[in-house]
């Protein structure tokens, strides 16, 4: 396994996981940076959804090692009660899956495991963020501009009539797991330490998606606001190296 290559969340799941074999794994929720992981795993196949057409072909770029004929990239939402109707898998990965799960199919999250549960063989790994921008004022100074960088995204991906992620914190994890026929193992969580790329990803996000509203008054205001709070943040990070403030965090369950 190239466990160098990739996260602390991947690298803490691989010791979670331990001398098991991976077997045939569902990468539920897929992206780049989780397909580059599952095909550097021992796996017998993979499958990996996606809800996206435009992500599925740039999952399909990100493969290094080349798609086996096993291995498939399916397009389809979970809201679907035929997609993988009768599969089972020996390894399921939702790696950030429920804070995505919004902009697809909003208010199904309390079903997302209900609806993983019959397509789990022996483990479920999920991986999420703590929420962070429906909370107070965070103290620390490095919190604080995270916190208001994603109200910031937030607003104005609402604004432009799409649907921000919406996350879910680790203890309703554990309980919507219980609820759905899971044992919980293993909680570990992981503080995220942002820097420059992250800045950038977000307020970037924000100026493309203002091109499209109507008040254009409105939207050079907040493209302003946006350029004010990269230029914080990267004072931010000049000074402490990054911006420690967020909690990532990964569940460990398997089938009762």
């Amino acid at each position: 396994m190239k466990t160098q290559k990739h996260s602390a969340l991947y690298r803490c799941i691989e010791r979670l996981h331990g001398e098991r074999p991976w077997g045939a794994l569902l990468d539920a929720g897929t992206g780049v940076k989780s397909i580059r992981w599952v095909e550097s795993l021992s796996t017998t196949r993979w499958t990996a959804v996606t809800g996206a057409a435009n992500h599925a072909a740039e999952v399909r770029n990100a493969i290094k090692s080349g798609q086996r004929p096993q291995d498939r990239i399916v397009l389809g939402n979970w809201v679907d009660a035929e997609l993988l109707k009768g599969e089972v898998f020996d390894t399921v990965l939702a790696d950030y899956l429920l804070g995505a799960v919004e902009g697809f199919a909003p208010y199904f999250q309390s079903y997302l495991f209900s609806r993983l549960r019959p397509l789990t063989r022996s483990a479920l790994y999920v991986t999420g963020l703590e929420p962070y921008v429906p909370t107070d004022r965070p103290e620390t100074r490095a919190g604080r501009i995270v916190w208001e960088i994603g109200r910031f995204r937030d607003a104005c991906v609402l604004l432009t009539g799409d649907r921000p992620y919406r996350e879910y914190p680790s203890p309703w994890v554990v309980d919507s797991l219980k609820r759905a026929g899971f044992a919980v193992r293993t909680v570990k969580h992981f503080t995220s330490r942002y820097k420059e790329r992250f800045v950038n990803t977000q307020i970037d996000l924000c100026a493309s998606a203002l091109e499209t509203l109507s008040d254009r008054a409105l939207a050079k205001a907040l493209k302003e606001r946006g350029a004010a709070l990269r230029a914080e943040a990267f004072d931010v990070i000049s000074e402490e190296g990054a911006l420690r403030a967020c909690r990532n965090y990964v569940v460990a369950a398997e089938p009762v």
